[in-house]
């Protein structure tokens, strides 16, 4: 009695264990954090999503890499520490995570790298808008000084931006020492 319950155990034992390595599937999480939930496409912003976040995964959202559950921590894929991807793109942090030393500087620099950007980007174009009221005035004097004054609006716009920028990453960087601004 006591064999035949042995030899049982062990039948058992083995073919589950067989049953486990050969019918094992492969499990999948229902959304990865770019926002790929199938049987939905994946959304627009997938790809760019994916090299901030997977980089080291297939890019191509219908293998779903992004989805695989790890057997042995019974968690999806883990994004890359200290990264996240927003509407304004891919923020980096200074460290491994955003609660860490110089994670701050990093999402600051990168919110005001796009508030200079689009700030020196209007003042371009008021550069070249005021430059063509010049172009079109027919040496009428109310255009013409309109075009000037736009003109001389959208060059201080300009020094005005470039200064910003420069006095934030000299206080920033070079007299306050923040961790992760400045790189």
């Amino acid at each position: 009695m006591v064999k035949k319950i042995l030899i049982f155990l062990f039948v058992f034992l083995i073919s589950a264990s067989i049953f486990n390595g050969v019918f094992a599937q492969t499990r999948y999480a229902a959304c990865d954090l770019c926002g790929y939930c199938p049987p939905n496409p994946a959304p627009q912003s997938w790809p760019a999503c994916q090299k901030c976040l997977y980089p080291n995964i297939n890019p191509d959202p219908a293998v779903k890499d992004s989805l695989k559950v790890n057997p042995k921590t019974n968690l999806p894929t883990s994004p890359v520490p200290g990264r996240q991807y927003t509407f304004l793109g891919c923020i980096k942090s200074g460290g491994d995570g955003f609660s860490n030393e110089g994670a701050a500087g990093g999402v600051v620099q990168t919110l005001l790298n796009t508030i200079f950007s689009v700030a020196g980007g209007i003042a371009f174009l008021y550069l070249i808008y005021g430059a063509f009221i010049i172009a079109t005035s027919q040496s009428n004097p109310e255009r013409l000084n309109y075009g000037r004054r736009v003109v001389y609006g959208a060059i201080a716009g300009l020094i005005f931006t470039l200064g910003s920028v420069f006095v934030v990453k000299f206080i920033a960087s070079g007299i306050l020492k923040i961790p992760g601004f400045g790189e």
